[in-house]
Order: structure tokens, then C-alpha cells, then sequence
């Protein structure tokens, strides 16, 4: 249908019809908008801007196209190459296929019919190469089994916008598109194909910013999508694949039928590695770390860390990979990382695999958290000397959680590393399940649109493409500190494991592998046919990389590691401490503050800025501070641990504290963080007692995630010793979902892989009535996962022990998670406060708290109540109502390590008594199953003729708590009676 006049042009409802009758008038329109786009309606030009991508604007100066083009009317494209890869000449005008074809139009001296023909043409020719930019890559040559089809796009097809046979070989003014002023259709579609259909494809139309847009755009349409490799580098890159290769091979003859998780099949990764530092390396990288799950993991640690291959053989011996002398139960080798120095082009690079589980994906935070700790010591504010590089199986990055979770990380303020490189080991099938069943979308990186990442899908058996693409992404993320994807199609030769029978699942695809070339093998042809190496120095280069392996193997026989290397570089003076190593009074640590630091706070927690419009509640808030310090009573929790991360900052240790909600607090309790009431400005006072290089509180309201936050972390914690790194959990069971990282990483990383972590976990607990979730921080799992010394649990009922077990994190030579039990009702309870003494003058944290009650006879006590936390203050107050005066309420202050010598001096005095635990939670959750066989031998020594604690509780439950408030008060009741009056029950 033609258009008429009044055609509503503002509208792009329409503007899919520029073909047939609509040609003309379109083309008069995109005339008018060449000249001034102004002379077109805003929707219209948005719309022609679309196509341009910037080129059309070239007439009006502000752009000028690509660095390695020169200037002018006739744009030449160096470099473009013809559909079969050969080089496309360039002169003082332009050449597609070895036909010139740089005309201008105003060289053409066109009537004016014909003007409009050539603008609809050019119209139409602008929406071909635009849909090849948008869609080239569903077309792009990507399997190297070539299983997968490639199926044609109608988007891609000339006949789609109008063009028909006749008209394919007619000139087009082009303006620049594609590095050409002037081309037919038939010569425009091989420079497509080669640019976004051939071994590579380019998804990056949906980038929404301009400049990272057009800067891809340029970059793979001046020199065709390809790089013209140097002799010496084709044959480093071979050089790469042969050890990739051969290093498979030799493990599968020594060790045949042991588990490796074999890179066969997906070899370009490394020389694609290591392209990616060396051009980081070029434009400012010092360092990178690394995460990756099992697959093709020892030939990363071997091939591109530079692990010993002795070392890795000695695994394979069935060899501890840490020394003797060195505690901790180990793990597999494809779960262990390494770290090691590189150099390449005269800059060296620092290289560290972070350890992980076989939990897919879990790494990903945790190297973010050490990238950013890394950039934070070394002041690196632009994020460009410190990279996180992660690489993925496709199936798990489209399937795991922690996938998304950690790219929302990318852009936030206070978690954004600058950009990762996120490398895929696409073997197009995840154990036995095929993608089909594995994914939704195309593609298994649909999930990094989100943050609108580029991605570039390669083939993997070209490797040249491989490590083309690879130094694009390393650019990209290095010119715009944003992640960016790798996707390397390639297969697993042998199945899941070497154990495994593939074509128990998938026999078509592996009847095809089972004779289909190795990588090597292919690309060693191709270097021998174009006389680029001969057969004889290929065999070469495999036969000395082979009698290297032979005598690595041979040395692996008497090797041992000589040293550990976790107490290095930021952790050099820390020591590496258990239970046994020392007296539980050795590791409280010098935690009190001096009287000038005291009055520092004061002066800090109870003032703001002149001019500064407070909120009026907070206002009274800081009046109700001032008159703590002044008066030395009655310090609630909010401000005991301001007064311990402040002074933390005057020792000069540096706070990170994050989660949800935590610059207020979910109880509203903390504000740490002032709001303006006028402007919104902010003013964090705790950041005003230290100068402006001096230590500071960084404390972050975290996105909406708890394993995605948490990972990150404790990454920082494992790479920053010397700084307090908190994690708050908005209710305390919220944890659950981060339990991988917190079974798989938190409680076992010091005995699997020998990395201790300070890391700081604040998770609300207490029965208030509010239901399972918001009850239970499920102690219990923190107490079952307690073993080896491996962290401290507390469920402190001061503040002032809060104050001190925070700041023992830092003030001690040793590190070790810190769980932390922390209150909700407490939080403004009248009777938990603390005095100005309990902080000052030498005090330190208990584990075990005395009874405030007077007690002038200890003879007359009837009975010993254990417990700990909130239930401390019904206790409490339930036995003050009841006038009883001989049963004595004693606090575990600290839970794990259990303080067994702590609880043998309490009970000095009341061997005659009952004894009884009591605990709000349900009998088999809480702390009950795991400190009653503890408290066994601590009675025993203490000569108490009771040998074992009677149980008052909640009895046995599915869920934590209970979702009634009635029923909650009449639990609460019967528990507290039981414990202080009823009858003994084990």
C-alpha cells in the first residue's frame, strides 16, 4: 500500500513497508534526514538512526568513522575480506571483489526519479546490513561438528526488503557503511557473510549506549572480523594447542580411566586465555584472577597458570598437594587453585585460580569479592589493573542462579569490578542433557543481555577466530570496564568424565566425534598447506613437549611441596591457628578502647554536620547518644557496634559491612548512614574520625541476593585480611539461600583449601512470635557444620560482648569466620545495655557470662540454667515474677569452640545442683544436639554429680517456628516453667 501525504511518520508502527510502494516516499524522507535530521519527525529519525549506527551522521562532523580508515567522501576498508577468506584490495576508492565501485552520488548525476530510487535502494540496503548486525550470528558457521544446521534467516535474505534478482547487481550508495561509499547488494552480502556470518557471531545490536555500539561495530567491520596473524604467532597459538593437547593424551595413557575432566575437544581456551592477558597486559592489567568448575581445569592450572606438571602428576600419585606439616583434609584436584607469574610482551601478569566446589557456578562471587579487594589495596579507582576472568560450562551459565545474581553485581557501586571476561566452554550438551532441554532461549548466554554485555559465539575448532575474538572482549572490557562474553562452541571428546559412555545419551553427536579431527591436528594442516610450518617442525614442537612431560612424570615420583602459600603477600605475619595451638584466654585479643578513642566516638556518634537537615527522630536519637557517653549507661547494641567498627577505624582497619538494608538496619536500629531530609545527601559519621586517606567504613545496601552477596564477600575477605568484611542477613533463615556458600566455601575452605577468611555474618535470631522465617537463623546448621576450629558461632546476649567478639576479628593473629546470632527485640531492650566500663580499661569477650543476679550462698541453689541468647531476659524476668532466688541463669556467650574450661570454672560451687539446658527453638533444631555430648566431659571435670544436662524446650518440629502468636506466647510460657521449676527431662 502507498503511503499518502499525511502519512503519520512520528509513528515506526508502519515503517517495516519500505519496500514496494512505500520505496519512494521512504527515500525521499531518508534524503531529507541525511541532510538535517531535524527536517524529519523525531520518530522517523530515531528510526533512520537505527540503521546508521552513527555512519549517516558522518556528514554532519560528528563522526568520524574508524581510526584505521582514512578520512573523507571515500571511506576505504582496509583489511575486508571475500566470503572464502581472501584479503579484499583496497585503493583510493573502493574495491568489493575486485570491482571498484567508489561513486558518489554526486558524481552519478542523478535525475531526480532516479535520486529517489537510489535513496530507496540505499534505504533498503541500510536495513540488510543493520539485520546482519542484529541476526548475522543465528547464521554464523559455529559447530565444529557441524550437527547444528545453519538454518536462514528471512531478515537475511536481500528479497525480504524488496530486492529482486534483477536489481542485485545495481550500485547502491552506501555513505560508509561497512568501510564502502558504493556497492551492489550481490557484493554487499559476501562482506556480510564474512563479517557476521562466518566462524564468528556477534551479538551486540542490543547494546542500548552508542559508544560501545559503534566501537564493536567498528572494530569487526575494518578488518573484516579477522586478524592477520604473523607466522610467529600462528605458530604460538599451535604451540598452545599442541600442549593443550598432548598434556590430555599423556594423562589418559599414565592414568587411563581416572577422572580429569579433560579439556579434548575445547583446546583453543587456552591460547583464547591467553591472548585475553596478553592484550590486558598491553593496555594497563597486572593481575587476574580466575574461577572455573572441573571442566578442563587441570589444563588451565597447567598450561596457562604454569603449575608444575610434576606437581599435577604427583596429584595423580595419590599426593597431598599441601605439605606434611600442614593440617586440613584436602580435596580433588580439579577443585584446587593455584596462582603464579607470567609475563608476555615484557609485562607480567599476576595469575590466581580461585578453589571451588563442584557446585557450578558458586566460584563466580567469590572471585568478584577478591577482584574488588585487589583493586581497593591497590587504589585502582578505574578498575583497570585488577580483572576477573570466569569461565563457565553452558549449560550451567544458563541454568545456575548465581550466574544472574553476580552480573547484577557488574554495575553497583559498591560491587562493580571494573568488567569481567566471562569465558564459555561451550560443549553444547550438560552431562547427558542436550540443549534443547537445557535452555529456553538460542543461545545458552541469553541471561547477559540483561546487563547488556556483548557476546562473541566462535567456533572452536578455528582457532585463529578464537583468540581473535578473545582479543576484542579483552579490549572491550578494558576500554569500557564492563563484562563481555566468550562463547567458544566446541564438544567433549570423551563424555561427562573419562569413565563415562556418551553415547548411552547422545550417539549421533558422538559417532561424528569419534572421527572428527582434533583442533590441533586441523589447524597443523592448515599451517603446513599454506607453508606457514612444515610437517617436520610440527612434529617437532609435539615430540619435545612430550619428552618434557616424560620427565616431569619422572620427577613427580620424589616430589613434595616445599611450603604452603596461604600466609603470603597480605597475609604474611598471620598465623595459622587451631583450638588445640593455645589456651582459650590466649585468643581473646587486646579488644578495649583507650579513653581517647572513647571520646572520639562519642563525639561522632551524637553530632552532625552543621547544616545538615536530620530526620527529627534522629535527631533525638543522637541526643539519647550523647547522654550514653556523658552518663557511661545504658550503651544499647546499635551504638556498642558503631563504637566497634569506629574504633576499628582508628586502629586503622578498614570496615566493609554489606547487605539488605543495612545503612539503616531491617530493625531500623543502625543508621549508619544519615540521610539529608532536603536533598538526600549523605554523611556517614562514623567516616569523620579518621582523615580522608585514613581507614573508612564502606557500607553497602546490597541488591536483593544472599549467595550472590555473600560469595562476593567472602572473596573480599579471603584477599583483604587486614579490613573487617561484614555480611547482614535481613532476617537471620534469609541464609538459606546462600547455604553453597556457606557449607561449601565458609565452613570448609580453611580444612579443603587451606584459605582462612575473617569474614563477618550477622544473622538475626530470636522467638518474638513472627513466624518460621522470621524466627530462626538456623543455628542448628552453623553448629552441625562446626568441626576442626573452623569459624566461631556466638549468640551474644550484651552489647558489649558484641563489641568485643567483633573486634577480636581483627585484633588477634589469626583469622576465622565469625557467625553471629544477632537479636532483634534486643536490639531496644531495656535491660540489654552495657556500661561505659564493660568497652574500656582492658575488658575483652566471654564465653560465658555470670549470673547479675546477687547470689550470697551458692549452697542454696537448687538448680543451673544454661542457655544462650534472647531467652537469657525471659528467663530472667520470668524467674524474678516467680520470686525465685536459688536457680542461677548462666550465658554461652560463644557456642563454638565450645568453652568447656569457661563452664568448669562457673560450676565451681553447684556440683549438687540441677543442671538443664534451655533453648527457644525446637529440640532438634538449635543448639541443643550439639552442646549437650559437649558439655558431658566438662561436668564430669567439674565434679558435678549430674553427668548430663536436662532438655527444656520447644519439642521436636518440621518447621522453626510457629506462624500464631497465641500459640507462640503459651510455647514461650511452658518452656520458660519447665526450665526453672519443672521436672528434669534429657
Amino acid at each position: 500500500m502507498r503511503a499518502s501525504p499525511d502519512f503519520d511518520a512520528s509513528s515506526t508502527a508502519h515503517l517495516d513497508a519500505v519496500h514496494g510502494g512505500n520505496a519512494v516516499y521512504m527515500a525521499q524522507l531518508f534524503e531529507r534526514y541525511r541532510q538535517d535530521r531535524q527536517s524529519v519527525p523525531p520518530g522517523l529519525a530515531t528510526y533512520f538512526d537505527q540503521f546508521d549506527a552513527g555512519d549517516a551522521r558522518a556528514n554532519q562532523g560528528d563522526f568520524e568513522g574508524p581510526s584505521w580508515q582514512p578520512r573523507g567522501n571515500r571511506i576505504v576498508a582496509e583489511g575486508v575480506g571475500s566470503a572464502d577468506g581472501a584479503a579484499i584490495p583496497s585503493s583510493n576508492g573502493q574495491a568489493v571483489n575486485g570491482q571498484a565501485v567508489s561513486v558518489s552520488v554526486a558524481d552519478a548525476g542523478l535525475d531526480q526519479g532516479a535520486l529517489a530510487q537510489a535513496a530507496a535502494d540505499a534505504t533498503r540496503a541500510l536495513m540488510l546490513i543493520r539485520n546482519y548486525r542484529v541476526l548475522g550470528h543465528l547464521y554464523a558457521n559455529l559447530d565444529p561438528l557441524g550437527i547444528k544446521q545453519r538454518v536462514d534467516h528471512p531478515e537475511l535474505d536481500p528479497a525480504s526488503y524488496g530486492f529482486t534478482e534483477a536489481e542485485l547487481d545495481r550500485p547502491i550508495f552506501l555513505g560508509g557503511q561497512l568501510g564502502l561509499e558504493q556497492a551492489s547488494v550481490r557484493q554487499i552480502l559476501p562482506v556480510l557473510q564474512q563479517i557476521y556470518c562466518d566462524k564468528i557471531g556477534v551479538e551486540f545490536m542490543h547494546i542500548a549506549e552508542p559508544v560501545q555500539k559503534r566501537w564493536i561495530q567498528q572494530r569487526i567491520e575494518g578488518i573484516g572480523n579477522r586478524t592477520n596473524f604473523t607466522p610467529q604467532g600462528r605458530q604460538a597459538i599451535l604451540n598452545a594447542l599442541i600442549k593443550a593437547e598432548q598434556f590430555e593424551i599423556f594423562l589418559d595413557r599414565k592414568f587411563t580411566g581416572t577422572k580429569r575432566f579433560g579439556l579434548d575437544g575445547s583446546e583453543a581456551l587456552i591460547p583464547g586465555l591467553e591472548q585475553i592477558i596478553k592484550r590486558g597486559g598491553q593496555l594497563g592489567l597486572k593481575e587476574v584472577v580466575l574461577g572455573m568448575a572441573h571442566r578442563g581445569r587441570l589444563n588451565v592450572l597447567a598450561n596457562f597458570i604454569t603449575k608444575p606438571y610434576r606437581a599435577v602428576f604427583s596429584e595423580f600419585l595419590g599426593r597431598s598437594a599441601h605439605p606434611e606439616d600442614v593440617h586440613g583434609s584436602g580435596d580433588v584436584k580439579y577443585h584446587l587453585g593455584a596462582s603464579s607469574d607470567r609475563e608476555f610482551d615484557g609485562q607480567p601478569i599476576h595469575l590466581s585460580l580461585a578453589a571451588n566446589p563442584s557446585h557450578l557456578e558458586a566460584v563466580n562471587p567469590v572471585v568478584l569479592g577478591k577482584v574488588r579487594a585487589k583493586q581497593d589495596q591497590l587504589k585502582d579507582r578505574e578498575r583497570r589493573q585488577v580483572m576477573g576472568i570466569l569461565l563457565h560450562g553452558d549449560a550451567a551459565f544458563a541454568g545456575q542462579g548465581l550466574v544472574p545474581e553476580s552480573l547484577d553485581l557488574s554495575e553497583l557501586e559498591g560491587y562493580s569490578t571494573g568488567g569481567t571476561v566471562h569465558v564459555i566452554v561451550n560443549n553444547q550438551i550438560g552431562f547427558t542433557t542436550s540443549p534443547t532441554n537445557a535452555r529456553s532461549g538460542p543461545y545458552c548466554t541469553e541471561v547477559a543481555k540483561m546487563i547488556e554485555a556483548p557476546i562473541f559465539h566462535v567456533n572452536g575448532d578455528d582457532p585463529e577466530a578464537v583468540v581473535h575474538a578473545a582479543r576484542i572482549a579483552s579490549e572491550y572490557r578494558m576500554e569500557f570496564q564492563k563484562d563481555v562474553v566468550l562463547d567458544i562452541f566446541c564438544y567433549r571428546r570423551f563424555g561427562h568424565n573419562e569413565g563415562d559412555e556418551p553415547a548411552f545419551t547422545q550417539p549421533q553427536m558422538y559417532r561424528v566425534i569419534k572421527t572428527h579431527p582434533t583442533t590441533a591436528s586441523l589447524y597443523a594442516e592448515q599451517l603446513t598447506s599454506s607453508g606457514t610450518l612444515t610437517k617436520a617442525q610440527v612434529e617437532t614442537m609435539t615430540q619435545d613437549f612430550r619428552s618434557l612431560l616424560d620427565s616431569e612424570f619422572d620427577a613427580a615420583k620424589e616430589y613434595k611441596p616445599n611450603k604452603a602459600d596461604w600466609l603470603e603477600g597480605q597475609w604474611s605475619g598471620l598465623k595459622a591457628v587451631t583450638q588445640a595451638s593455645g589456651k582459650e584466654d590466649a585468643r581473646r585479643g587486646l579488644t578495649s578502647l583507650s579513653d581517647a578513642d572513647f571520646a572520639a566516638l562519642g563525639k561522632a556518634l551524637s553530632q552532625a554536620p552543621d547544616g545538615f537537615h536530620l530526620n527529627r527522630k534522629l535527631t533525638r536519637l543522637l541526643a539519647a547518644k550523647a547522654k550514653m557517653f556523658t552518663s557511661g549507661e545504658g550503651f544499647d547494641w546499635a551504638t556498642a557496634e558503631a563504637m566497634a567498627l569506629g574504633g576499628l577505624l582508628l586502629d586503622g582497619a578498614p570496615v566493609r559491612f554489606t547487605g539488605q538494608d543495612v545503612r539503616r538496619g531491617t530493625f531500623s536500629q543502625r543508621h549508619a548512614v544519615y540521610v539529608d531530609q532536603e536533598n538526600e545527601a549523605t554523611y556517614t559519621p562514623l567516616n569523620s574520625l579518621t582523615p580522608e586517606d585514613g581507614a573508612k567504613l564502606e557500607i553497602i545496601n546490597s541488591p536483593l541476593s544472599e549467595a550472590g552477596v555473600l560469595g562476593f564477600e567472602y572473596g573480599y575477605s579471603l584477599a583483604e585480611p587486614q579490613a573487617l568484611t561484614i555480611w547482614e542477613a535481613q532476617f537471620g533463615d534469609f541464609a538459606n539461600g546462600a547455604q553453597v556458600i556457606i557449607d561449601q566455601f565458609i565452613a570448609s575452605g580453611e580444612s579443603k583449601w587451606l584459605r582462612m577468611s575473617g569474614l563477618v555474618m550477622l544473622l538475626p535470631h530470636g522467638y518474638e512470635g513472627q513466624g518460621p522465617e522470621h524466627s530462626s537463623a538456623r543455628l542448628e546448621r552453623f553448629m552441625q557444620l562446626s568441626a576442626e576450629d573452623n569459624w566461631q558461632v556466638v549468640n551474644c546476649t550484651t552489647p558489649a560482648s558484641y563489641f568485643h567478639a567483633l573486634r577480636r576479628q581483627i585484633h588477634r593473629d589469626f583469622r576465622k569466620p565469625l557467625i553471629i546470632m544477632t537479636p532483634k527485640s534486643l536490639l531496644r531492650h531495656k535491660q540489654a545495655v552495657s556500661k561505659a566500663e564493660d568497652f574500656l580499661n582492658g575488658s575483652s569477650f566471654h564465653r560465658v557470662l555470670w549470673d547479675t543476679q546477687e547470689i550470697p550462698d551458692r549452697s542454696r541453689i537448687r538448680r543451673v540454667v544454661f542457655c544462650s541468647g534472647k531467652v537469657y531476659y525471659d528467663l530472667v524476668e520470668a524467674r524474678k515474677e516467680q520470686g525465685l532466688d536459688d536457680v542461677v541463669i548462666l550465658r554461652l556467650e560463644q557456642l563454638y569452640p565450645f568453652p568447656a574450661e569457661a563452664i568448669k570454672t562457673e560450676l565451681a560451687g553447684y556440683r549438687q545442683a540441677e543442671l538443664v539446658w534451655c533453648q527457644e527453638e525446637p529440640k532438634n533444631m538449635g543448639a541443643w544436639l550439639t552442646v549437650a555430648p559437649e558439655f558431658e566431659p566438662a561436668l564430669k571435670a567439674a565434679g558435678c554429680q549430674q553427668n548430663r544436662l536436662s532438655y527444656a524446650g520447644r519439642i521436636a518440629a518440621a518447621s522453626p517456628a510457629t506462624g500464631s502468636v497465641s500459640k507462640h506466647k503459651l510455647q514461650q510460657a511452658e518452656l520458660l516453667q519447665q526450665a526453672l521449676t519443672g521436672p528434669l527431662a534429657v
